[in-house]
């Protein structure tokens, strides 16, 4: 029998790369990967956010997103320039689906596997 923790980590882990586009008139303008976030992922940006939510969501979203070659597309210097110039709608629809990545996934296959 399978281990809960490998199940775990083979079907929601941190080796899965998800990807969102952002476009306009339907020209892709960027891309946007990242990995899933993780408890002590989410425990770092934590600390160099306010409590604001506002704030934490674009921290994550500047410490998560990467190019297609896995590098940091954003630095944290980046933040004030973000926060004042670019257009509130898109960046929270990167940061939306960034939260919203792995929604899909079928919880009833992993218990499934996890019985097996």
């Amino acid at each position: 029998m399978t281990r809960a923790v490998d199940l775990l980590k083979n079907k929601f882990g941190v080796s899965q790369l998800y990807k969102h586009d952002i476009k306009q008139d339907d020209e892709i303008i960027l891309t946007v990967y990242w990995h899933p976030l993780t408890i002590a992922e989410r425990e770092a940006i934590q600390k160099k956010a306010s409590d604001d939510v506002n704030d934490y969501a674009l921290q994550m979203m500047i410490e998560k997103a990467l190019d297609e070659d896995g590098k940091r597309i954003f630095q944290d210097g980046d933040k004030a320039s973000l926060r004042r110039e670019v257009e509130l709608t898109i960046l929270e629809e990167i940061q939306l689906a960034m939260i919203n990545a792995g929604a899909d996934k079928e919880v009833k296959q992993a218990k499934a596997d996890l019985k097996s």
